[in-house]
């Protein structure tokens, strides 16, 4: 099999994988409609709204294997050290197709969820280059969900991060000055990546931003509204 074949297969691999309504499936084995419930999203933060914090949680994790695992197993064709440029864009289009998996999956007529999950999944799994910016992306969620209560603008908060975050990783590493690898890896496929998977996340929470910025966005242990439609 030649490395341009190996690589096409786990993009697909990875896109199909990160299809996988994990939300939808979890609710409708309990006779549950997600769509019909909150957001309609098919995501975490709406999974434990329709079928409470156990499952809710359970969904995260499952939504950010989706990520991880192909970002994981296409390590392994990495064959090069130090890595090239080319071998970085074939490894982050497969992370990019995990996610865009999620959010647009072909089994439910490309309506899928907000990439979130997903997406920290899917640079958690490219040791080590991303993994770093990652977890401290997933810090920052945090600080931020306790500053604001707002899980859609919190998300925007990490997501935005990353770019910098990375930035600076692989500039650290590339000196010498955070010894993570060996040679230089390429700064630019990275970065740009990034900076896109940000600007996906933001554009997917655009009526939480919306809904916040006209005070509707309900907080996190907030009672709920029938009426309201958050994520």
């Amino acid at each position: 099999m030649t490395p341009a074949l190996s690589w096409t297969i786990a993009i697909a691999i990875a896109y199909l994988l990160g299809s996988i309504p994990v939300g939808l499936l979890m609710a409708h084995s309990k006779g549950v409609n997600l769509r019909a419930i909150g957001s309609g999203n098919i995501g975490a933060t709406n999974t434990m709204r329709a079928l409470g914090k156990p499952l809710g949680i359970t969904c995260f994790i499952l939504d950010v294997a989706k990520g991880a695992i192909p970002t994981l197993l296409a390590s392994l064709l990495l064959i090069t050290h130090p890595m090239t440029t080319p071998d970085a864009w074939r490894w982050l289009a497969v992370a990019c197709a995990a996610v865009a998996g999620h959010m647009f999956p072909v089994w439910i007529r490309f309506k899928g969820g907000k990439g979130v999950a997903t997406g920290l999944g899917a640079l958690l799994g490219m040791w080590p280059v991303l993994t770093l910016p990652a977890l401290a992306a997933a810090i920052i969620w945090v600080i931020a969900l306790k500053a604001t209560r707002y899980v859609g603008i919190s998300s925007c908060i990490a997501a935005l991060t990353i770019p910098p975050i990375t930035w600076t990783t692989i500039t650290l590493g590339n000196t010498g000055a955070l010894p993570l690898w060996e040679g230089a890896a390429p700064l630019t496929p990275f970065l740009a990546a990034t900076a896109l998977l940000a600007a996906f996340v933001v554009f997917k929470h655009r009526s939480n931003i919306r809904q916040t910025l006209a005070g509707t966005e309900r907080r996190v242990g907030a009672p709920k509204q029938p009426s309201e439609n958050t994520e």
